[in-house]
């Protein structure tokens, strides 16, 4: 994290954007006090800012407040790590089958450039920059499907899902293999392949979690 930070925006959303790469690089690790004071000194800023990005932060799963010893950043164990992807098996392909059904292409675009950003970090080591450009890529698939419900429940487990990335990568180094399923997902969409392509989104989803576990059992 930077020492200071220049504030010509919401300090609040700055302060939460440091906060969340300092967390899914592993700056701050899993289940590291994050105190308030400290933070702010840090990052330059007053600890109302810090407060408030920590609430919001706990809401989208990175950190976890307990009324003993305050706010940590979260921890990914097994149980977490299945509840989310739960979620994601159930609505992420049906959501990415019917935005490929609607026909608007715009989100192609979006989704290319995703990878093409997410492959230059792969080959940097940027872990951070390619659980948030594999949030972006996974977004652009499913936000047109015509559903916002569906759209606003996903929304909701993405930060949860990254640090869930961050973890799998530490114990089975899957990013390029990952990037590879990617291409395969856009590759059906383009195609129009409507079912094709939920089919490989569910395979990946799953594959993925299931490395997860499996790496943490051993």
């Amino acid at each position: 994290m930077p020492e200071m930070l220049s504030l010509p925006a919401s300090r609040t959303e700055l302060v939460l954007e440091e906060i969340r790469k300092a967390i899914l690089t592993r700056e701050l690790l899993p289940g590291q006090p994050l105190v308030e004071m400290e933070l702010a000194q840090r990052l330059g800023v007053s600890k109302t800012p810090v407060r408030e990005a920590l609430k919001l932060l706990s809401g989208s799963g990175l950190v976890t407040f307990s009324p003993y010893k305050g706010a940590s950043v979260s921890v990914v164990d097994e149980d977490l790590a299945r509840q989310v992807y739960d979620v994601r098996l159930l609505l992420e392909p049906e959501a990415v089958r019917r935005t490929v059904v609607a026909g608007e292409t715009g989100y192609l675009t979006e989704a290319t450039e995703a990878l093409d950003a997410a492959a230059i970090a792969l080959a940097g080591g940027d872990r951070a920059e390619l659980s948030l450009l594999n949030r972006r890529f996974h977004r652009a698939l499913y936000s047109g499907c015509g559903n916002p419900l569906m759209v606003r429940m996903l929304d909701d487990v993405r930060d949860r899902a990254a640090l869930i990335s961050v973890a799998g990568w530490e114990v089975n180094p899957s990013a390029k293999r990952e990037l590879d399923e990617h291409k395969a997902v856009l590759r059906a969409a383009r195609s129009g392949k409507a079912d094709r392509a939920a089919e490989l989104l569910h395979k990946h989803i799953a594959g993925f979690v299931d490395r997860l576990v499996a790496g943490m059992r051993r």
